[in-house]
């Protein structure tokens, strides 16, 4: 019976999103033209405008990905493990050993380590082994048409414009994530307007390349603050008499930070982390509220400066401590 009940659910959200998506066909059309309008408005050119935006469509995979995305609720560390195993290790190790000169170049440039760099591609796109397929254009046209989070993706679309009239991104290129991420490291839009480089000086950001990427990347994250070999975690065991509110569970801001000395007196073995002491950190319980059975105290984190920085590229508890973990491995090996 239950089954059968979640067979009628499913054939039901099914047929009502195919219902949406014939009415937002339909729509479609009329809103892009609105839409020509309030982006020459914002200054794009005429020009622009009818050249990039006339082969636009209304694509219904892009609303079923943002609607009913399927979800796998891994345990923190399944999740780390699986991107930032010894494999993903080996194949960075490949691409440093190709691009070493560029890299090491960027990395004294920009003053953010290598490591961090090659994490960071590594689990955003395998080292550019995953970048998308997708119309960008289209599916930021389409999440923008959409009303559950227009007003993000319109003013993500209208600054893709605004590149593409300045002639600082080519348009013929512009192939990748369902949501409008872009190139090696998933740059939005708006990221490429504030941090990407073209690095190669060839008029054009190419964030397909290595080197525009690797230096727009490091920009990014050195304009943003990062502190050069400063830690972004330690794991930690907590004793049960620890208040519930200093445990952080979710990445959209980290509350109740102090200085690691004041966390001691809630850590088992607390001369371990002396070293700490007079750093801010916050602790984080990533699998509470997500896993369903998880221990409350289990696994936990005192997480530094360069962790939150890390949240500002992609606001995921579990993607932050991937990253840092995969750094550390490849600090390990180069």
């Amino acid at each position: 019976m239950a089954k059968f009940l979640i067979k009628i659910i499913f054939l039901f959200n099914f047929l009502l999103l195919s219902n949406q998506i014939y009415a937002s066909e339909h729509n479609f059309e009329t809103w892009l033209d609105s839409f020509k309008k309030v982006a020459i408005s914002e200054g794009v050119s005429e020009n622009t405008v009818n050249d990039v935006l006339k082969n636009i469509k209304f694509l219904p995979k892009v609303i079923e990905y943002d609607r009913y995305q399927p979800e796998f609720y891994e345990d923190t560390h399944t999740y780390i493990n699986k991107r930032a195993n010894n494999k993903k290790v080996k194949k960075g190790l490949i691409l440093y050993s190709k691009e070493k000169k560029l890299i090491n170049k960027i990395e004294s440039v920009f003053l953010v380590e290598k490591e961090l760099l090659l994490a960071l591609m590594g689990i955003e796109t395998n080292f550019g082994k995953y970048l998308g397929k997708m119309d960008i254009l289209s599916s930021l046209a389409t999440l923008s048409f959409d009303k559950r989070r227009s007003a993000f993706f319109t003013n993500e679309l209208l600054t893709l414009l605004k590149l593409i009239d300045n002639e600082i991104i080519d348009k013929s290129i512009l192939f990748g994530s369902w949501a409008g991420a872009f190139g090696n490291f998933q740059f939005m839009p708006s990221t490429i307007k504030s941090y990407a480089i073209d690095y190669n000086n060839n008029s054009n950001i190419e964030l397909k390349k290595i080197d525009d990427s690797f230096a727009s990347a490091a920009n990014y994250i050195n304009k943003i603050g990062w502190q050069t070999n400063a830690p972004c975690f330690v794991k930690v065991e907590l004793k049960e008499k620890v208040p519930i509110k200093y445990l952080n569970t979710s990445a959209r801001k980290l509350k109740n930070k102090k200085k690691v000395r004041y966390f001691k007196k809630y850590l088992k073995t607390p001369e371990s982390y002396s070293t700490y002491d007079n750093m801010l950190a916050a602790i984080i319980t990533p699998d509470k509220d997500i896993i369903p059975g998880s221990n409350t105290l289990k696994p936990a984190y005192l997480v530094f400066n360069n962790y939150e920085l890390i949240l500002k590229w992609n606001r995921s508890l579990r993607f932050a401590l991937a990253v840092c973990t995969l750094k550390d491995k490849f600090k390990n090996e180069i």
